[in-house]
């Protein structure tokens, strides 16, 4: 062998090694990162930091890994309300723990059923007589009513705090549609569905404007309560009645108004915070930056005060976010995903079921799928089963509680919305505008349809207006058997209405108000199981592992310390315009996507984590139409 392919085989093999070697490595990171949990050895004595960067959801969504490495930020915040809940009552509870610090400035809101009860549970940290401290350099709604159940506001002294109230604008689409010369073929039953209405209309009907007033006003009364019981001292008319005058007053100075008006305690910097906090909780040994103090963040917190397992499980289902067929989620309710936590857990000894339901709606397929199989396992076990309404549980979201022995609500939730529609464009006019025209031969009048550059036949027409007064039937049923009414009854209060908790207990729609605890009392009191015999078991709640590596590797990118959110008036309004520019992707995906028969909450709050649908295709025949046809 020659001199030179020696030196050639050596290069390969040191190539080779080091290539092995960078292999070896890569995978030796990843797994320390897979297998990397939050250490309770990380727990320290002094402050509980709940720095919540994002939203207080239900339930955590899953991340797709492509698309946020893509993206290259990390993925938004979420903080499953029953965690935080778990957090805070524990470090009411703990020695360790002398008080807790609320970091807002860059949380993004919640509904207000999850927030009343981490609200509730910052109460019994002040009851403990350990202080709760909270900053932000802006405070909206979602904000001042978590904030409300602090010892002290911060506010920076360049930030501000407003109060909006439930309400606003919502888009109408008739007119453009018109210049585009695209027809929504909309199909519905009840007079109250106003899902549809953005498709038809340049406004809101009076029927729907009706509806807003009633189920708004409630929230906006339940809200003001809720906050002026947690803060007397606040102004809530003056902030409101004229929001001008009230910030002119202080001369355009938000945060001085915010003062004036009892919205916020003290202005100060998150150096000036921070360093009250060390008054209170102590200094940070290992950390001499200002404004750092002795603290304990939330995942430690929680992987050193796990969830109590002693006793016999009752079983937590949760059906939280859009109703889908598939195996979508968690964050969004997989029917087939959700049926199949159900069936296994037949194998498991639950005592009783509770289905915790935080859902706008969505498919009558997948709906009627996760009832079945609610039902199913029911009977199987022969068990009581409670239904939890959260912040909303309407359309798909009471057509799931329907299986349940009692549903259980809170006066701010919302629900009902039992009505049907469908929305389908058709381009026939659009098509001949440009020179497409349409012709040929049938042999019956369903020859070739759905035609959506043609146009529909009278015929298919009619078939889907009965196909949807047909599965409004269903609905109705359904709901009157469930609750002890007759079709007719249920009729009267169905039309597609909304309603808050409160008007739907004395409807009878709802059993008891009460919260996820209440559901779980009477469950383990159906069951004949004492307290602390007993204990709650989520089905299916496993973080998916390759949301950490995500979460670290975005992270490992970014500083130390991420830059917080403005919160002056500009920051918001940048905020609804991204807002709207989600709602605008969601209505025309709502239009375009061939999801048939839809029973959703269009007048129900968006307060969730805003996820953008996939586009699907239209090319859909007339069977598979009517075959998927049943959303909800």
């Amino acid at each position: 062998m020659s001199f030179a392919g020696k030196i050639w085989r050596l290069l390969v093999g040191i190539k080779d090694g080091l290539a092995l070697l960078f292999l070896l490595l890569f995978f030796l990171m990843l797994f320390s990162i897979l297998s990397s949990r939050p250490n309770p050895g990380q727990v320290q004595d002094g402050a509980l930091l709940l720095d919540l960067d994002g939203f207080v959801v239900e339930e955590r969504s899953v991340v797709d890994p492509i698309q946020t490495l893509l993206s290259g930020q990390a993925p938004v915040g979420e903080y499953p309300a029953h965690s935080l809940v778990r957090a805070i009552e524990a470090a009411a509870d703990d020695d360790r723990i002398t008080a807790v610090a609320l970091d807002l400035s860059r949380f993004m809101g919640g509904g207000q059923v999850q927030l009343q009860r981490v609200g509730e549970a910052l109460d019994l940290v002040r009851k403990a007589d350990k202080p709760v401290i909270a900053y932000s350099m802006g405070y909206a709604d979602s904000g001042i009513m978590l904030a409300s159940h602090a010892s002290e506001i911060w506010l920076d002294p360049l930030g501000g705090a407003i109060i909006a109230g439930p309400g606003g604008e919502q888009l109408y689409y008739a007119e453009l549609l018109e210049k585009l010369k695209v027809d929504a073929k909309v199909y519905r039953v009840g007079t109250y569905k106003a899902a549809v209405e953005p498709y038809l209309r340049s406004s809101m009907s009076d029927e729907a404007r009706e509806n807003y007033a009633a189920l708004y006003g409630t929230l906006w009364e339940e809200w003001k309560s809720h906050v002026s019981k947690a803060r007397p001292k606040i102004k809530i008319d003056l902030v409101t009645s004229d929001p001008a005058a009230w910030v002119a007053a202080s001369g355009g100075d938000l945060a001085e108004a915010a003062l004036a008006a009892g919205l916020v305690d003290k202005l100060g910097t998150r150096i000036e915070w921070g360093e009250r906090v060390a008054e209170l909780a102590g200094e940070d040994e290992w950390n001499e930056r200002p404004g750092t103090f002795a603290v304990t963040e939330l995942e430690p917190w929680l992987a050193d005060n796990a969830a109590d397992t002693s006793g016999k499980a009752i079983g937590v289902i949760t059906v939280a976010g859009e109703i889908v067929d598939g195996e979508a989620g968690p964050g969004t309710a997989g029917g087939d995903r959700i049926a199949g936590l159900l069936d296994d857990a037949l194998e498991d000894d639950l005592a009783a079921l509770v289905v915790r339901v935080n859902s706008p709606g969505g498919s009558v397929t997948a709906s009627e799928v996760i009832r079945d199989a609610i039902v199913r396992h029911k009977a199987a076990k022969d068990i009581p089963v409670a239904v939890s309404f959260g912040n909303v549980a309407a359309s798909g979201g009471y057509w799931v509680g329907t299986a349940g022995d009692r549903i259980f609500a809170e006066p701010e939730t919302i629900t009902g919305s039992i009505g049907i529609f469908a929305v389908i464009p058709t381009f026939e006019r659009a098509a001949a505008d440009l020179g497409v025209n349409s012709d040929g031969y049938r042999t019956t009048p369903l020859s070739g349809q759905p035609d959506l550059v043609g146009g529909f036949t009278p015929e298919v027409d009619a078939i889907l207006q009965s196909s949807i007064e047909n599965g409004y039937k269903d609905f109705v049923e359904l709901v009157a058997k469930s609750r002890g009414k007759t079709s007719a009854q249920v009729d009267t209060i169905a039309q597609g209405r909304v309603w808050d908790g409160g008007t739907a207990r004395q409807l009878g729609l709802v059993d008891q108000f009460g919260g996820l605890e209440e559901a779980l009392a009477w469950a383990a009191a159906e069951a004949k199981l004492e307290e602390g015999d007993w204990h709650a078991k989520r089905l299916g709640s496993q973080v998916d592992p390759y949301q950490s590596v995500i979460s670290q590797l975005l992270s490992a990118s970014a500083s130390a310390e991420p830059p917080r959110a403005n919160g002056d008036m500009f920051t918001y309004a940048a905020r609804a315009q991204s807002q709207m520019s989600a709602q605008i992707v969601s209505d025309l995906e709502r239009l375009t996507a061939g999801k048939g028969v839809q029973a959703y909450c269009l007048e129900c709050p968006r307060t969730g984590v805003p996820h953008a649908a996939p586009m699907q295709s239209q090319s859909v025949s007339m069977w598979q139409l009517l075959g998927a046809f049943f959303t909800r």
